[in-house]
């Protein structure tokens, strides 16, 4: 969605979607991407995602990027981290530790502030976009990754018709259509998740399928 809905949600702590533990998915799949120890890792749309604590635990430096100041405000206090702030064209950087946080836009950052990037870990961004952000999502922040920077991203599949996101429902198709010209992708996992997903039962869904997908950027 727009800027404003992410405002919005996190000044009201409507913020359903922050998990309170890593995605178990990233522990069963991240250790396979083989990366060496320092390497960074760039989390779009990254909140305050306990998912960048395992990622550093692991020994990697962390590049998140969020629009609200408040999430990343929030991470730092929950971790009892005094951060280092600084301004650039990217935005306002909030800088302790292994992190790195940006309070600003992840289709304006550009190409250098990525470059040092080898992976990229997007569980919560393209889902959270609707089909004409995707697409510019898709040709900035992905387009701009370094060569050689490989990763995972996590999608949901259900009837989008059952359903107003987000998240949104990102279907294979749709994925290759958006990344296929600069990456190479791969399905690793699909999962049916709907008995665990009440909301989503509520709602009304009558399918619900993540997906994990590894991704590796072409030279």
């Amino acid at each position: 969605m727009h800027a404003e809905f992410w405002q919005d949600r996190w000044s009201h702590n409507r913020i359903g979607f922050h998990r309170d533990a890593p995605l178990p998915l990233l522990l069963q799949h991240w250790p396979a991407l083989d990366l060496e120890a320092g390497s960074r890792v760039f989390v779009p749309l990254c909140g305050k995602s306990l998912d960048m604590v395992w990622l550093a635990e692991r020994g990697h430096r962390v590049l998140g990027v969020e629009l609200s100041e408040l999430a990343v405000r929030q991470f730092f206090e929950e971790r009892d981290l005094l951060p280092a702030i600084h301004e650039t064209s990217a935005g306002r950087h909030f800088v302790a530790g292994a992190y790195e946080l940006i309070v600003g836009d992840a289709f304006a950052l550009d190409a250098d502030v990525l470059a040092d990037c080898a992976a990229v870990y997007d569980r919560a961004a393209l889902i959270a976009l609707p089909p004409e952000l995707r697409r510019t999502y898709a040709a900035t922040a992905w387009h701009r990754l370094p060569s050689a920077c490989r990763g995972l991203l996590v999608t949901l599949e259900y009837p989008q018709a059952e359903k107003s996101g987000p998240p949104f429902s990102v279907m294979a198709d749709e994925v290759h259509a958006l990344l296929d010209d600069d990456w190479r992708i791969d399905a690793i996992e699909r999962r049916d998740i709907l008995a665990n997903e009440l909301g989503f039962v509520a709602d009304g869904v009558t399918a619900l399928s993540t997906v994990v997908y590894r991704v590796v950027r072409r030279g």
